[in-house]
């Protein structure tokens, strides 16, 4: 028992029930009491819930359980657990806001606005239970198990379930809500994929110059930041250039640029998003103490 129970923490579950709280608030009040379906399992309980008033939180239970049984063997020990802990705490928390509504939303005349928060809520908590290391079961497991016996891709067969639900959904749904609901599942995927990889921590430059020394000690004396020289050749010329490589904090960007234009007006530098970054000056100060991260 001990060993099962073994590399589970503490943070990372509560993370999971908040996520599950917000997951489950987001699908409640705006899904559910707005008519609008959802794509994977959660679109399934919904459906069961339209046509056959099924209560959410049961269907969520009994559609997972199974696939739990059939795909333990794809999941790590910690991330079986993790998934556990959140399909149990997503079906709980959907019986919370079923029993105990926090409020009525009566939005039904701005169903953009329905979908947009509707897309923000459930994003919001499936990010964060992701983050943790958890899932909510359901098409995470099918979708592993299509990857490893029919070859596959995850995204792919995510993107087509999702698909086919809502397809299914218009047993019971007008068009114009299924098309909400799409919007709904598009600003989740978005807000998915900011809760994982976080904004945009810091910004790359690519600095094409024939003053790199005079560039690399502007940087270093008038930002403390560091660069890479790398070795690069021109497509047209053939000629060998030294390319600067650095990387730097969004509000320190135009600071280089002021830098790169004092130094070599003529520079060619590209910016690119850099969706997270670690080490010395980062995360790490010089003596490779820890930072307090910076917003």
């Amino acid at each position: 028992m001990n060993q099962l129970f073994e590399g589970i923490r503490l943070k990372p579950i509560l993370i999971i029930i908040i996520g599950t709280l917000i997951f489950g608030f987001g699908i409640i009040h705006f899904n559910l009491q707005n008519g609008l379906a959802h794509g994977g399992f959660t679109g399934i309980t919904l459906l069961l819930y339209y046509l056959f008033t099924i209560e959410p939180s049961l269907s969520n239970l009994l559609l997972n359980i199974p696939l739990f049984l059939i795909g333990y063997k794809l999941f790590g020990r910690l991330m079986l657990m993790y998934s556990l802990i959140g399909t149990i705490c997503l079906s709980a928390s959907l019986r919370i806001f079923e029993l105990y509504p926090v409020t009525e939303l009566p939005l039904q005349d701005d169903m953009i606005l329905v979908s947009i928060f509707a897309g923000v809520f459930v994003g919001t908590g499936l990010g964060m239970i992701f983050r943790a290391g958890g899932t909510t079961g359901g098409a995470d497991i099918l979708a592993r198990l299509a990857n490893k016996y029919f070859g596959m891709s995850i995204g792919r067969f995510m993107f087509s379930f999702d698909a086919v639900v809502i397809t299914i959904s218009l047993i019971h749904l007008s068009m114009t809500n299924a098309m909400y609901t799409l919007v709904t599942v598009f600003v989740a995927g978005r807000v998915i994929d900011f809760i994982i990889e976080g904004a945009s921590a810091a910004k790359s430059t690519m600095i094409i110059s024939s003053k790199t020394d005079e560039l690399s000690k502007a940087i270093i004396e008038k930002m403390s930041r560091g660069s890479t020289v790398l070795t690069g050749k021109g497509s047209f010329t053939a000629d060998e250039r030294s390319v600067l490589y650095c990387v730097v904090n969004r509000n320190e960007l135009i600071q280089l640029k002021k830098v790169i234009e004092e130094v070599d007006p003529y520079a060619f530098f590209s910016v690119n998003d850099v969706k997270e970054v670690s080490g010395e000056g980062f995360t790490f100060d010089n003596q490779k103490r820890p930072l307090k991260p910076t917003t």
